[in-house]
């Protein structure tokens, strides 16, 4: 099997580059990371600001349960994308994606109020 220059040998059905969406994925899954790590940090920074009373450190325990659960996830998921031919997502992984993200984001409120 020989490369082609011409890009239109690569091309999948519909005229579409079918190597790029998965790379393109993966890099939105890592600026994802990203934004959950700063999100997580700034979130524990403020949790224990105080004294470390019992429920700080519950914050505390929270948010790294769900960053932890939120970097598992997308750990899974990059690790697929690698792959020639990418499975979906498993509704299992994207409930798991959506609780941790939605349970940061009640936590982040409950810490502004």
């Amino acid at each position: 099997m020989s490369i082609s220059a011409d890009p239109a040998d690569r091309e999948g059905p519909g005229g579409r580059d079918a190597g790029l969406q998965p790379e393109r994925t993966r890099l939105a899954w890592r600026r994802t990371t990203l934004s959950c790590v700063v999100t997580a940090v700034l979130a524990l920074r403020q949790a224990l600001h105080g004294r470390g009373s019992p429920v700080e450190l519950a914050g505390v325990a929270v948010i790294a349960l769900l960053w932890s659960a939120f970097m598992w996830v997308a750990h899974l998921r990059m690790r697929q994308l690698a792959a020639a031919r990418p499975a979906g997502l498993s509704p299992r992984a994207a409930l798991a994606a959506t609780a941790c993200t939605v349970g940061l984001a009640v936590f982040a409120m409950a810490v502004i109020v």
